[in-house]
């Protein structure tokens, strides 16, 4: 089947606190190579949303994902330097006390100034977001 209609790349974030810090990786590829930036990726013929967070944040940084609840959907054109993409974004629980880097990322560390960096696509924006769930739902403030 041919479409008539050019299609956008879906992708996954996965954020993950742990207290004040969020778990990010140091990019290996471009775009943006060497900046700090969520674990995810390109979602996977046959694999939903949910199972591509799991799989990616597993690749990434050794953690296994709990309590993956979905944050939002961003899709604004300039997010990605190379090609619209369109990104689900999740906020995830792990036990971040397994944290290795692997496949695409060449670090991986829990950031407590996150808010300072500059941070890969539109990252900072998502974290954000999901700082404020966390903290109203989570934590109960």
């Amino acid at each position: 089947m041919t479409l008539r209609f050019p299609t956008r790349p879906v992708t996954v974030d996965c954020v993950i606190f742990d207290s004040d810090a969020v778990v990010l990786i140091k990019r290996g590829h471009e775009p943006f190579k060497d900046h700090y930036a969520l674990p995810g990726g390109f979602v996977e013929l046959n694999e939903s949303v949910e199972q591509a967070c799991a799989r990616e944040t597993l690749e990434e940084t050794g953690l296994v994902v709990r309590n993956i609840r979905m944050l939002g959907v961003y899709s604004d054109p300039s997010r990605d330097t190379i090609r619209h993409t369109v990104a689900v974004a999740f906020l995830a629980e792990a036990d971040v006390s397994t944290l290795k880097a692997g496949d695409d990322a060449s670090h991986v560390e829990l950031v407590k100034d996150w808010r300072e960096l500059p941070l890969a696509f539109d990252h900072k924006k998502i974290i954000e977001d999901a700082w404020r769930s966390w903290k109203s739902v989570v934590r109960g403030q």
